[in-house]
């Protein structure tokens, strides 16, 4: 039935020893075969169109059920770490390790206090999240600890369900670590930890069950405009979250909805009683960060291998300054305050925090796992390496689950820490414990140091941290030229983060992309289709020149599915595109007139195009009948061409399909066959 001319191969073989040859090769073919219908080419290729049941379906997967299998998917170390090669990966996971954590230090302590708890929480994080992911997760690169925007959020949630000290009577030197002496009352009260932890544990959970649900790919609801709207707008929040201490001042806590727009009248209102030492301290920390990461930095990275540690740099240099000096009690300069010796005791979140902090969590485990999930993929396509979606789901459940226990908020990773551990050379996730080792160094016996560290020094590591992210405002022009609804997206996002809140933003982001991507799908495509000529190639007539109808044929294609929502918007475009008259269609069915005068008396077929179509629904069926009784009333018989599987069981299957049903047929080419010779026996 199918016969391939002769030569080819040969040919193809003179095509590829002759290099001087053209790149359009002289290559032809001839297929010889029947004109088939659908229902014969299914005959032919054996189509089977009978689904698993339910019971054959689990009866399957306990066969393929092998338990040493999943324990070794379920953890992966346990596939990696016996492969591990030490000549070609040690020095290169040493070296990464404690340059990470070398950043870990300052980035931790910041972000640990814009999450509302003490600095020392985010060296936990440091040392217990890494150790955890490590054993459970399949990326080799991404540094797992502290992020602003979770820690932002963390604190959102911080602030509504923890009782706090009033403004007026604490101290400047004063931190959380403990728990603070506040009136009694009769409504629980939870320290900042324990609202914190509580959040951690919720996403945890939310983790696992998004894994059990097989909801890997739950991260690409979240679209780029989005992402971008966001993380921007998180960014303002965090700047205006520091400016407080970057000008040594204290403002009310908001919360709700506006809280931005309170923060910063107030901000305007208190500037005339800035701490001018601290405000001097920030201008001298910000502009040395400026100049080590714009100017001193890259040209460094040219001959030394290891990046200039210009935070921890500046750590050091503030904690040493302000011993000496005394910022804090000679010039009332707010500092850090107490840090904890050694690691935390083990404790069990408070339970009955678990249902108030539920909601706020859902966007936290979203977020996290989105950020995870994008950096992971970006190392992963760099080096070649599978990562697993969804146990990445399990490995960032476990370990918010296990370091909830241990004063930790929830787990994100970091761009700058994941690219300078990829650069300074990690291959594995090795690199973590090394990392985590020298943090435990900090934790035993050097954080007390750090003491006298001044707040305003590490808001003015976060300030120029976000450079990158508030720099993503450019994205707008991106934006526009891509199209109007991805600007729609990224300033409802931004605007609704900044202006109301982070969560309500994030929702509001979410369902706005999901209207523009429905939209985009509702906006069809449809064209008559031609073909070039001796090529028996269809093309859209209004693209190509060359293209030309066939003589008493019109070849209709639409993209997009075809259902209740759409078949109207199908119909019109239909008999627009073909050139029927609908009220002399009308006419034609009660007077029996057979087309006359309906612009269609040359016309004898019509095929429509299902090629791109990926799905159509009952309402599209009786549509298809519609058009195929209008058809016949004027004497044009309809046919279909190229359905998907899917499409043609919906097809064959459908009630209100007529008697006699469809003809229809495996590729264009064959309708056109068909149709041509149904036209010669007329």
């Amino acid at each position: 039935m199918l016969n391939q001319k002769s030569g080819i191969s040969g040919e193809i073989s003179n095509v590829s020893n002759d290099k001087t040859k053209t790149k359009y090769n002289e290559l032809s073919y001839l297929v010889t075969r029947q004109c088939l219908q659908q229902e014969e080419f299914n005959q032919l290729s054996q189509y089977d169109r009978v689904k698993a049941s339910p019971f054959d379906t689990v009866k399957d997967a306990i066969r393929s059920c092998n338990p040493f299998a999943a324990l070794l998917k379920f953890i992966p170390i346990l596939q990696w770490l016996p492969k591990y090669n030490c000549k070609t990966d040690l020095m290169g996971d040493i070296t990464a390790g404690i340059t990470v954590a070398v950043m870990q230090i300052p980035q931790g302590m910041a972000y640990g206090l814009l999450a509302g708890v003490p600095a020392n929480v985010g060296l936990y994080m440091a040392f217990f999240q890494c150790l955890v992911y490590t054993v459970f997760g399949t990326s080799r690169h991404i540094s797992m600890g502290t992020f602003a925007v979770i820690s932002l959020m963390t604190s959102k949630v911080v602030v509504t369900y923890a009782t706090l000290p009033p403004l007026a009577t604490s101290n400047v030197n004063s931190t959380y670590s403990v728990p603070p002496v506040i009136e009694p009352s009769d409504d629980p009260q939870y320290t900042p930890i324990q609202v914190a932890t509580a959040v951690t544990f919720v996403c945890g959970i939310y983790h696992f069950l998004m894994s059990a649900l097989r909801l890997g790919t739950l991260s690409s609801l979240l679209s780029e405009p989005l992402v971008s709207g966001f993380t921007t707008a998180a960014a303002v929040h965090v700047s205006i979250s520091q400016m407080k201490d970057l000008v040594g001042v204290s403002i009310p806590r908001y919360k709700g909805a506006f809280k931005n727009i309170y923060s910063v009248r107030d901000l305007v209102e208190q500037v005339p009683n800035s701490n001018l030492t601290a405000v001097y301290t920030s201008v001298i920390v910000i502009l040395f960060m400026i100049f080590m990461n714009e100017y001193l930095k890259p040209r460094a990275s040219n001959w030394c291998r290891f990046p200039i540690p210009a935070e921890l740099m500046v750590v050091v240099g503030g904690t040493v300054a302000s011993y000496f000096i005394g910022l804090g009690p000679n010039f009332n300069v707010t500092l850090v305050g107490t840090i904890p010796v050694g690691l935390p005791a083990p404790e069990m979140p408070p339970i009955s925090l678990f249902k108030l902090v539920a909601v706020d969590a859902i966007a936290i485990a979203i977020v996290s796992y989105s950020i995870v999930m994008s950096m992971a993929l970006i190392f992963a396509q760099k080096d070649g390496y599978e990562i697993r979606p969804n146990q990445e789901l399990v490995a960032m459940g476990t370990t918010n689950i296990v370091t909830s226990f241990f004063s930790c908020i929830p787990a994100a990773c970091s761009l700058s820490r994941s690219l300078i551990q990829y650069q300074s050379g990690g291959k594995t996730q090795i690199t973590a414990t090394f990392s985590s080792a020298l943090i435990l160094v900090v934790l035993l016996w050097i954080g007390p140091y750090f003491e006298y560290l001044p707040r305003c020094v590490l808001a003015s590591i976060i300030f120029v941290a976000l450079k990158g992210m508030l720099w993503q405002v450019q994205h707008i022009k991106k934006f526009y030229r891509e199209g109007s609804l991805e600007l729609l997206v990224w300033m409802v996002t931004f605007l609704t983060v900044v202006l109301v809140d982070i969560d309500i933003g994030l929702l509001t982001g979410v369902i706005i992309s999901l209207l523009a991507l429905y939209i985009k799908g509702w906006k069809s495509y449809y064209s008559l289709l031609g073909t070039v000529p001796d090529t028996a190639i269809y093309v859209d007539l209004g693209s190509h020149n060359r293209a030309a109808e066939i003589p008493h044929i019109k070849i209709f294609k639409y993209s997009g599915a075809i259902n209740f929502a759409s078949r109207a918007t199908f119909k019109k475009a239909l008999t627009k595109e073909v050139g029927i008259d609908q009220r002399l269609v009308r006419r034609a069915s009660q007077y029996n007139t057979a087309g006359e005068g309906a612009g269609l008396q040359i016309i004898r077929t019509v095929i429509i195009d299902l090629s791109s179509v990926p799905h159509i629904d009952t309402a599209a069926c009786k549509v298809f009948n519609e058009i195929k009784k209008d058809m016949a009333t004027i004497g044009v018989s309809t046919l279909m061409a190229c359905p998907a599987d899917c499409v043609y069981d919906t097809l064959i299957h459908a009630e209100s399909i007529g008697e006699g049903g469809f003809h229809i047929f495996p590729t264009i080419h064959d309708a056109v066959l068909y149709a041509q010779g149904s036209v010669s026996t007329v």
